[in-house]
């Protein structure tokens, strides 16, 4: 299967996260903690880089306060959370966290999923471990609590609440399924009382512009899936495009799209015969026996963030032992006897974890841990380094935005003349 022609990223960008983007560093200078909440099913693509410079910024700046920024004993720990760990292949946990941990050693990886109260009480356990050494100069610690649109900060915060506050607490922020409820920074929020850690929500802040070409093509369509840009700026057919090639990537053998049509099925050999067994799987038919193609894929949208991306969880790469579980595949130690496996098993052309990572299997006999994690650090490197050439690129600039740059340098050169002649 090949990836399917998509359409140019859109731009999503309001008025309400461009304000909160330039008021970052002043609620930075309040901050003692950042949580940066990512989705698993897209570790590198829910980064934003508006965040990377401001909290890189802030750390330098805060440290430096306690004159050896070496040995910095001011509080100013950043720590990326990624939520829903459960939609993605527990084999690959620990081979990403291990992999960010040495390209970005001063950043704290931890998963959550609100399916696992578990990974929610050990973070809380962690801020508390951060803030207890500096209870005597910092009576109340402040944490900003920072994603982009739709990752789940608000439910973070309100499960936080509850491991952090004995007895009943109520439910103090709104949540939503859909991007843009939070338009403004929240009240303070009480996390915990002993030591005392206060929160405060924030917007959440999409790219200004998702890219050019391919790279900000695929970025877009990524993002619309987890429900991170609004669906209307979607043909919803491309994104149910985009999700049938991403299953299959996932488990070339039996991907999690197959349990939606009858056992014994013959896969489909693209995104059209597949909606067109669907919608009349389910009844999906318009006047005169016509398939609905466009209920069908809004179905299986909404089908994979439900329950379809529990079932693609599931799925353990081929090249690891077949009897082994999730946890198991986590446990195994590189050069092990049992990380070294037969090419013959191994998934034909390509597989990957979550939608951020794909490697060819066809060169690489071996599955194990540290081969993924070999596999995940590459893929690290290059988004990096994508991000950075972005920067210094136009191509991070939609037309509109050009516009109105060329705008205002026009504007400013005349101002320069009049001054001159003046």
């Amino acid at each position: 299967m090949f990836p399917p022609p998509l359409p140019p990223a859109p731009s999503w960008y309001p008025g309400h996260m461009s304000r909160f983007t330039r008021l970052l560093p002043a609620f930075l200078s309040r901050t003692d903690i950042v949580i940066e909440l990512r989705d698993s099913r897209l570790p590198l693509t829910s980064i934003n880089p508006a965040f990377e410079s401001a909290i890189g910024k802030w750390q330098s700046e805060r440290r430096k306060m306690s004159g050896d920024p070496a040995h910095s004993t001011v509080l100013c720990e950043r720590i990326v959370v990624l939520g829903k760990k459960d939609l993605v292949g527990s084999w690959g946990l620990q081979p990403f966290r291990r992999a960010m941990q040495k390209h970005f050693p001063e950043q704290h990886i931890h998963f959550t999923s609100h399916t696992q109260p578990r990974t929610i009480k050990d973070l809380s356990s962690m801020l508390i471990s951060m803030a207890s050494p500096h209870i005597e100069t910092t009576p109340e610690i402040n944490v900003l609590v920072v994603g982009m649109p739709n990752v789940g900060k608000s439910t973070l915060l309100n499960a936080l609440r509850n491991f952090g506050i004995a007895g009943p607490t109520p439910k103090a922020l709104r949540t939503s399924a859909h991007p843009g409820l939070t338009r403004a920074l929240s009240t303070r929020l009480k996390l915990c009382l002993d030591p005392l850690i206060y929160a405060f929500d924030s917007p959440g802040v999409m790219i200004p512009f998702l890219g050019r070409g391919d790279r900000g093509a695929e970025r877009g369509v990524k993002l619309a899936l987890i429900a991170g840009i609004k669906e209307g700026m979607y043909d919803v057919e491309a994104l149910a495009s985009y999700l049938v090639y991403r299953l299959w990537i996932l488990n070339p053998y039996s991907p999690a799209y197959m349990t939606l049509l009858p056992t014994s099925t013959q896969p489909p050999a693209d995104v059209y015969e597949f909606l067109d067994r669907l919608s009349v799987r389910l009844g999906m038919l318009r006047k005169g026996g016509d398939r609905d193609h466009r209920r069908a894929a809004v179905w299986f949208i909404k089908w994979w963030r439900e329950e379809g991306g529990l079932i693609s969880a599931g799925s353990v790469p081929r090249a690891l032992p077949t009897n082994m579980s999730g946890n198991a595949a986590n446990n195994l130690q590189p050069g092990s006897s049992e990380t070294q496996l037969d090419a013959s098993v191994i998934y034909p052309g390509r597989t990957g974890w979550g939608f951020d990572f794909e490697w060819d299997t066809t060169l690489s006999p071996d599955l194990g841990p540290s081969t993924i994690q070999a596999r995940m650090e590459e893929r690290i490197i290059d988004h990096s380094r994508e991000l950075e050439e972005e920067k210094l690129s136009r191509d991070n600039v939609s037309l509109t935005q050009e516009k109105k740059l060329a705008r205002e340098d026009k504007i400013a050169r005349r101002r320069s003349r009049g001054k001159v002649q003046n």
